[in-house]
């Protein structure tokens, strides 16, 4: 069970419902409990974060993109409720489950424009300061653009911000756990 308890979503009212309304339009009906305590707690973050996701959805980064980032993150960062979600999401977006392990593990995966792309974020996220020249260099040879830097550092802030309040608040999966 979740350390913050919520009331439950069907007495939702004002902007919290209607954000439960446009998730689970989008979502096939779903509402993920992550959301579920977001939006009664903070609905104007949980506005925030949806209203960025749909940018970076519209943006530079192929969904494979997304996932791999939010994955890798997820897993260097120990939310197990994020590790969970974006495997599940990942694997709808067309990555295989050997590719999601390799993902997490830091292996590499088959693709070179992935492997690259795994490994910058490692480095963003277990170093501190300006990242070296030769960094940049790299993904940039890899095949990403400069405004595909901007979106991968967007999905990274999103993804810790998630990834941090799962932490803190022990958010109940609802989506399959992964071994």
């Amino acid at each position: 069970m979740s350390r913050i308890a919520i009331p439950a979503v069907e007495t939702a009212t004002g902007a919290t419902a209607d954000l439960y309304a446009r998730i689970k339009k989008s979502a096939g009906g779903k509402l993920p409990n992550l959301y579920a305590t977001l939006g009664y707690l903070a609905p104007q973050s949980l506005s925030a974060v949806l209203d960025a996701e749909a940018v970076l959805g519209a943006a530079s980064l192929t969904r494979h993109d997304l996932e791999t980032i939010k994955l890798l993150m997820s897993e260097l960062s120990g939310c197990d409720y994020c590790v969970a979600a974006h495997s599940m999401i990942g694997k709808l977006a067309g990555l295989s489950p050997d590719v999601l392990r390799s993902i997490r593990a830091g292996e590499p995966t088959g693709d070179a424009k992935r492997d690259a792309l795994v490994r910058f974020v490692r480095v963003l996220q277990q170093s501190r300061g300006t990242i070296a020249q030769n960094e940049v260099d790299t993904i940039r040879a890899a095949g990403y653009t400069d405004a595909q830097l901007a979106d991968i550092a967007l999905t990274i802030a999103l993804i810790t911000f998630t990834n941090t309040f799962n932490r803190i608040n022990d958010t109940e999966l609802d989506f399959p756990p992964v071994q």
